[in-house]
């Protein structure tokens, strides 16, 4: 049995006939409850599956970054919702069934902050990945104090290494530590800028992938 509180025009809780209310993150909100799908794998099903898959799972293990960087959309959904909104969106490539995320296009950050210029990585260091960039503290919006938030991600372990407080914009360079078991590993690398206090940060750049050493 259903509650409709404050009234015909307050929120319902519970099931009302085939209608479920609820609330999240204190919206109230009516849902429909499916009817019985004959075929639940057509065509169309798969593929919106397939693509949620490879989304998944180049975003779950990026999530610390995520938080930082998609925390401007972060309204009446979580961090990760709306990365995984923008990716599915703007970044899943390929023919069905074999899709895959374009690195170039998926963020793990957005926002209004002036961006990275000229961005290199350097893997010729075992165990470590080098990050340079080029001070354009005077530019935009861009402050002195901003700092780098580097990433480095090994797809074929499902995992990623990042640092959310690197070095200021001004300083140009970050080294960050990755593990041994690395080696030989395919890595994609990411850059962005966060301000000093948290409130805004960059879009993402997508620099390439290496062989880790």
């Amino acid at each position: 049995m259903g509650v409709i509180s404050k009234g015909i025009l307050g929120g319902v809780s519970g099931k009302v006939g085939n209608v479920v209310g609820a609330s999240w993150k204190g919206i109230d909100y009516l849902r429909i409850k499916p009817s019985h799908v004959a075929n639940p794998r057509t065509e169309g099903q798969v593929n919106q599956r397939n693509k949620f898959t490879v989304t998944l799972e180049y975003l779950q293990p990026n999530l610390g970054f995520i938080k930082k960087g998609y925390k401007s959309y972060a309204v009446k959904k979580t961090e990760f919702n709306a990365a995984m909104s923008y990716v599915l969106n703007n970044a899943i490539t390929g023919t069905a069934p074999n899709f895959t995320v374009d690195y170039s296009l998926a963020l793990l950050s957005r926002g209004t902050l002036s961006g990275v210029l000229n961005p290199v990585f350097d893997l010729a260091t075992p165990g470590q990945v080098e990050f340079t960039w080029d001070d354009n503290s005077a530019e935009g919006n861009a402050n002195v104090t901003d700092k780098a938030m580097i990433l480095v991600y090994n797809p074929s372990k499902k995992e990623s290494i990042y640092n959310l407080e690197g070095a200021d914009r001004t300083v140009g360079s970050q080294i960050i530590t990755i593990p041994n078991t690395y080696a030989g590993d395919t890595v994609e690398l990411f850059m962005a800028f966060i301000s000093a206090d948290g409130s805004v940060v960059s879009n993402s750049v997508y620099l390439g992938s290496g062989t880790a050493n």
